[in-house]
């Protein structure tokens, strides 16, 4: 037998990768406010940073995986509570897609426009 991927597969590999996205921001952001221990001045620094355009659009890559990761959370606990819904996981695959456009769009703009605005 051999797989052949689809939907499920997809949704299974974006779900880790955004799953780790989260862990690797977790990471950093614990990092980040250690630097409070070694003095104000080196957290001022690292904060600071945030403020560039590199760091905005990075945000807005950390919101794309909390938001896709809870979503696919949310259709996986559905299968788990209602089994018979697996039959209709890929028309469920195609409607959280479309919440997370229909979110991820206005939040975009929103978090992007004042790196566009200078």
């Amino acid at each position: 037998m051999r797989y052949r991927g689809g939907v499920g597969q997809w949704s299974w590999m974006f779900h880790r990768l955004t799953g780790v996205g989260v862990l690797i921001f977790l990471c950093l952001h614990i990092i980040d406010t250690f630097l409070i221990v070694l003095g104000p001045e080196h957290y001022n620094t690292v904060i600071g940073w945030y403020r560039y355009p590199l760091f905005r659009i990075s945000e807005v890559g950390l919101f794309a995986c909390v938001l896709y990761h809870a979503l696919n959370g949310l259709r996986i606990i559905l299968f788990e509570a209602w089994t018979s819904l697996v039959r209709w996981h890929r028309q469920m695959f195609y409607v959280q897609m479309a919440l997370f456009a229909a979110l991820m769009l206005p939040v975009t703009y929103l978090m992007l426009r004042p790196v566009f605005s200078r």
